[in-house]
């Protein structure tokens, strides 16, 4: 009985087997889902977002095909860096987490587009400890701001004194992010970025701010909730 040939699946990027453009697809997919898993279970943002989950994985499989494609023709390289010129990506990455994770599904990608396994698995499950042991670390679980705070009041000096005492009082640290006019002018609409005491609970510093006089919108929406919009 002929037994597969194990060696076949580490071929050069010049004479590619069937066998191996479908392990290194395979390979790719498993070695970015993983990276997936690892963003998912280290994500401290706002808003999360299936979509890019999914992106991550789907951009190594992409990266894979495009580095079996091009091989070892110069060419082929160049008709793809102008085909890319020509496409223009307008989705932007704010936060420099999801760049990187990005970046390290494409090198996955990559490194199983050119047959390069060992690299790929290792540089994987390397970069998925080291992910994992950074976001145990003291200072990344400690958060500066607990939330994002967002209300309209009153433009009335009264108002805006007591809404600052109160902001004092309850919290370690808040941060104005914007404010605008609305209402022809007579109501002001407040987003801060705000971390309560320790002994201070989000009910509670709510309900503090619905007693203010003619504030109105209260909505706190707290750092360590996911979702998606």
């Amino acid at each position: 009985m002929n037994m597969l040939n194990m060696s076949s699946l580490f071929t050069t990027v010049e004479n590619p087997t069937i066998i191996s453009i479908i392990y290194s697809i395979c390979l790719s997919f498993l070695l970015s889902s993983l990276v997936a898993m690892i963003y998912q279970k280290t994500f401290q943002g706002l808003s999360y977002s299936r979509n890019f989950i999914q992106a991550i994985i789907l951009a190594s499989i992409v990266a894979t095909i495009a580095m079996q494609a091009i091989g070892d023709n110069i060419a082929r390289g160049l008709g793809m860096m102008g085909a890319l010129a020509i496409v223009r990506f307008r989705s932007s990455l704010k936060d420099p987490k999801d760049m990187i994770f990005v970046f390290m599904s494409l090198a996955v990608g990559i490194a199983c587009g050119v047959y390069s396994f060992s690299i790929a698995t290792i540089g994987t499950f390397g970069f998925s400890i080291f992910a994992y042991i950074i976001h145990t670390l003291p200072f990344s679980r400690d958060s500066h701001f607990d939330g994002l705070l967002r209300f309209n009041l009153s433009s009335d000096t009264s108002n805006k004194d007591r809404l600052h005492e109160l902001l004092r009082v309850s919290c370690e640290n808040f941060a104005l992010v914007t404010l605008r006019e609305v209402g022809q002018g007579d109501r002001l609409d407040y987003a801060y970025q705000v971390k309560l005491n320790k002994n201070e609970k989000y009910e509670d510093f709510v309900s503090k701010l619905q007693k203010i006089e003619t504030i109105k919108g209260v909505n706190f929406l707290l750092q360590e909730s996911t979702v998606e919009i």
